[in-house]
C-alpha cells in the first residue's frame, strides 16, 4: 500500500481507554507514515492536547476521568487542530452535540482502520484543499488569489486562517474556519450542501450529514449574523448557502 504524506511526519493523538484497540490503532497508523501518541485518560488528555498541539486529535467520545464531549469543550479556546470523535453510539445527539462542541468530524464503533486513516488523511489535507479551491473562484485584480476578504466590518484572512468582527478577533475552530473561507470566498454564488461537503471533507455527501448544517448555526452569531433572520449567511431553500457580499 503507497503511503501518503509520509515526508509531513504529521503527529495524531490518540485519546482511547481501549489499550489493545488503541495499540493496534497506533501501529496502523505509524505503519502508514503518521507519528502516534496514545493518552488513555479524559482528564490529562486536556493538558496534552493544549500543551502538545498534536496536528490532529482522534477523541473517544466515552473515557475515565473526562468524557470526550467535555474534553473538546475545554481544549477549543486554544487548540484549532481538527478533532475525529469516535463514538460507540450511532445516537444523532451524540454527533450534533460532539460538532456543537467543536468537533471537526465523527466515527461510530466499530472503527475499520482504513477508514479512519482516510478521514485523518481527508481532514489534514483540507486546510490546502479548502484554500485552493477559494483561490480558483476568487482573484485579486492583479491576477494574484486573493488571501484577506473585506465585507465592511467583517474581515477573513486565508493566510493568517483568522477572522475578525468589528477589529475584534473571532474565536473560530479549524473547521468553522474552513467553511466561513469556503463561503465567503465564493461570495455571491449559492454553494449546495454537496459542493461544501466534498470541498470540506473530501468525501461524497451522503444526504444525512448535518455538521454543515451545524456549523453554519454556530458561524452565524459569531460573525454578527441575526441566527433566525440571517443576512450574511442565507439558507437557499432546496439548494444550499449563499455568503451575500454586502450585508
Amino acid at each position: 500500500m503507497e503511503v501518503e504524506d509520509q515526508n509531513e511526519a504529521w503527529k495524531i493523538l490518540i485519546v482511547e481507554d481501549d489499550e489493545r484497540l488503541a495499540g493496534l490503532t497506533k501501529e496502523y497508523l505509524e505503519s502508514n507514515g503518521l507519528v502516534v501518541s496514545v493518552e488513555g485518560n479524559g482528564t490529562n488528555a486536556v493538558d496534552r492536547i493544549v500543551n502538545e498541539k498534536p496536528d490532529l486529535v482522534v477523541l473517544d467520545l466515552m473515557l475515565p476521568g473526562e468524557d470526550g464531549l467535555s474534553i473538546c469543550r475545554k481544549v477549543r479556546p486554544s487548540y484549532n487542530g481538527p478533532i475525529l470523535m469516535l463514538t460507540a453510539r450511532t445516537d444523532d445527539l451524540d454527533q450534533v452535540l460532539g460538532l456543537e462542541m467543536g468537533a471537526d468530524d465523527y466515527m461510530s464503533k466499530p472503527v475499520r482502520p482504513r477508514v479512519l486513516l482516510a478521514r485523518i488523511r481527508a481532514l489534514l489535507r483540507r486546510i490546502k484543499d479548502v484554500e485552493a479551491h477559494a483561490d480558483t473562484s476568487q482573484s485579486s485584480a492583479d491576477g494574484e488569489a486573493a488571501t484577506r476578504l473585506v465585507f465592511n466590518n467583517l474581515v477573513v484572512d486565508s493566510s493568517m486562517r483568522e477572522a475578525w468582527l468589528d477589529d475584534e478577533s473571532i474565536d473560530l475552530t479549524s473547521a468553522e474556519f474552513d467553511l466561513l473561507w469556503l463561503l465567503s470566498s465564493n461570495a455571491g454564488n449559492v454553494l449546495s450542501r454537496e459542493e461544501i461537503f466534498t470541498a470540506l471533507r473530501g468525501i461524497e455527501y451522503d444526504g444525512q450529514d448535518r455538521s454543515i448544517d451545524v456549523r453554519v448555526s454556530r458561524i452565524r452569531p459569531k460573525i454578527g449574523d441575526d441566527p433566525v433572520h440571517p443576512r450574511r449567511i442565507k439558507t437557499v431553500r432546496s439548494k444550499g448557502y449563499l455568503f451575500v457580499k454586502e450585508a
